[in-house]
């Protein structure tokens, strides 16, 4: 007996150890009762933007290297952005890009009211534009400051175009309303993925930051092209540096009601390893306070960047901060020497947390590339950042926000008036019949020095799926702060493959709506029917422009004091490919009347007051002399 135990002992003891070990490293769930109590406070109603075109189609033509991966390379393009074009006070109109036709249609979005207008196209008429041209995103801004909205559309196969709003006052929205022009001159060959706006120098103008993915000049859709050296793949999966540059450029409104701004390319101050990165998404915050965007460049194949903005009017200074690791974090979940997919971003403030959570979009696919999202935590102030010290630790694990799928955009808001945020991803890749993972898996296992070469890859055709069936995660905070995803149980746990997400209060009730913009398939509208109680507040922050009219006061900042404390910066076009209304909401979860500070930028001076916040739509004038007036 005493042998056999010998033998009997370590194999029990192994047992228990692999059995202990399995319990610690589960992931908590909720129990049934639990889902039902968390997701009883959120309802939503599902109805499309739009539906498939007379001419649709389900890949786009190619590169001829390109054509094996066709299907990988049509993979994008789905985008959607919300605006206030007829004057409502919210924003109920969308500019939505569909893939299926390459159209870029302005709407008013279904169901939201206000007097109608037949949907129309923005194409550039009159500028270079043909079948090797496709357009990537639509972000609204006032480019010119003369108080009506523009659009800015981007694109694979050109440089972006500016769609100048030359419309009267009350008169409905047309396509004989917007004059196209182009942004750089003579027009040059970038492939975006991605444009935010903000006031980068702090001369109180908006600027414009351009993520680029392929290589300038690649003609990526252009079937003629040819043995084009131009056309390459990344140089690597964890650390590509080979892309498009990325640029930054300054906008100078003339002055002149509906005119085009002078624009100063300051490109050279964007680090040289961020400028030349596979950038997917770019988020904007004043991280340090003193009135100025802070960059985080969100990159596939690599390290995303964060930058410390220092710049003085006409003077970028952008440095790049990177984290420390502790015990607790693997080397690849280090701001700055991350190797996962970065391709979204989006910040969410805590109560009155000096910093807010900064969270990433990654590929987060069981049995596949199973890296993780990024959930970087305060652990400091904006004097550390200042100090080349990143006050993060990234935390996505504890909070139960590791995991989504193969993920692209996301956003923050308060979708049940509670003062706390929830977040929801955009996710999928390739939806069809066939799973290509195992051959994807190989070629990310492979040699880095054969990635470049499109010709090494493995073959991705119509029909081929990568992740194509995921749903959009919808998390929601639970009581002992873990996040836990109730798409399912709040009724939109649809396997939409996704790419941009729109946020905003269509209809007027109080309740933040989502527009979800969908690859290869109709794109959705889900409209808030939370039976929750609390009420919100939207703001529509505007100052003088320098053409006259009002703008939005894009970078702002509203900080909730008292028993439900809140705070965000209106920056609507952070993220990958979607655009949030240009207004801030907040939520009194007791209906009752509560203080909150603004803070922006007029011109080269950084004001702050105070106004009372009460339920409802308002617009809040910011003057020049500090002064806060509500309209």
């Amino acid at each position: 007996m005493h042998g056999r135990w010998r033998q009997v002992v370590p194999v029990l003891v192994a047992v228990v150890l692999a059995a202990v070990t399995g319990f610690l490293t589960a992931r908590p769930s909720l129990s049934g009762t639990e889902t039902r109590a968390l997701a009883a406070p959120f309802g939503f109603e599902k109805s499309p933007l739009n539906s498939a075109p007379p001419r649709t189609r389900g890949q786009r033509a190619v590169e001829p290297s390109l054509e094996g991966i066709r299907a990988w390379i049509s993979a994008v393009g789905a985008a959607v952005a919300l605006v206030d074009l007829r004057g409502l006070g919210r924003s109920a109109d969308a500019c939505l890009v569909d893939p299926r036709d390459d159209s870029v249609t302005v709407l008013p979005v279904p169901g939201a009211g206000g007097p109608q207008y037949p949907r129309f196209h923005l194409v550039p008429q009159g500028l270079p534009y043909d079948a090797t041209m496709a357009p990537m995103g639509c972000v609204p801004a006032d480019v010119n400051e003369d108080g009506a909205l523009d659009f800015i559309v981007y694109y694979w196969g050109r440089s972006p175009v500016l769609f100048l709003n030359q419309s009267a006052p009350g008169v409905l929205p047309s396509a004989t309303d917007f004059r196209a022009a182009e942004l750089i001159s003579p027009m040059e060959v970038w492939n975006t993925s991605v444009l935010n706006v903000g006031d980068i120098d702090g001369d109180g103008h908006l600027d414009l930051l351009v993520g680029n993915y392929f290589p300038d000049g690649a003609k990526v859709l252009d079937t003629s092209a040819t043995e084009d050296y131009r056309m390459q793949m990344q140089d690597g999966m964890n650390k590509a540096r080979n892309g498009g540059t990325n640029r930054l450029l300054l906008l100078r409104p003339t002055g002149v009601r509906g005119a085009a701004p002078a624009v100063v390319d300051a490109s050279t101050a964007i680090p040289a390893d961020s400028a030349q990165s596979w950038t997917l998404a770019i988020g904007l915050q004043d991280l340090t306070g003193n009135g100025l965007p802070d960059v985080y460049v969100a990159n596939d194949f690599g390290p995303d960047q964060l930058l410390v903005n220092t710049s003085t009017p006409g003077h970028v200074r952008l440095t790049e901060v990177n984290g420390t690791r502790d015990l607790r974090t693997p080397r690849s979940e280090v701001l700055g020497h991350d190797s996962f997919k970065g391709m979204g971003v989006t910040f969410s403030y805590l109560g009155d947390s000096a910093l807010p959570m900064i969270m990433v979009s990654n590929i987060t696919t069981p049995y596949a590339l199973q890296e993780s999202n990024f959930a970087f935590v305060p652990t400091g102030d904006g004097r550390d950042l200042l100090a080349g010290k990143v006050p993060y630790d990234e935390r996505s694990e504890d909070l139960g926000l590791a995991r989504g799928g193969w993920a692209w955009d996301v956003k923050a808001g308060d979708f049940d008036n509670s003062g706390t945020d929830q977040l929801m991803q955009a996710t999928g890749f390739l939806k069809g019949d066939t799973d290509r993972w195992p051959e994807l898996q190989e070629l990310a296992m492979g040699n880095d020095e054969l990635v470049r070469y499109p010709q090494a890859w493995p073959h991705f055709q119509l029909g081929d799926d990568l992740s194509g069936h995921q749903t959009n995660p919808f998390y929601v905070r639970g009581p002992g702060g873990r996040y836990a995803d109730l798409a399912g149980a709040v009724g939109i746990g649809d396997p939409w493959n996704t790419r941009g997400l729109a946020f905003g209060d269509v209809d007027g009730d109080g309740r933040l709506d989502v527009l979800v913009a969908n690859q290869w398939e109709d794109s959705v509208l889900l409209r808030n029917v939370s039976p929750s109680r609390g009420l919100g507040v939207d703001l529509n922050l505007v100052q003088p422009g320098a053409a006259g009219g009002d703008r939005a006061a894009i970078g702002a900042i509203v900080q909730v004091h008292g028993a439900y404390p809140q705070k965000t910066q209106l920056y609507p076009a952070n993220g990958h490919a979607g655009v949030s209304a240009s207004q801030v909401h907040l939520a009194l979860p007791d209906g009752a009347p509560a203080r909150a500070t603004i803070t922006w930028r007029d011109g080269t001076s950084l004001h702050s007051t105070d106004i009372e916040l009460i339920p409802g739509h308002h617009t809040v004038v910011l003057g020049p002399d500090g002064t806060a007036v509500l309209r």
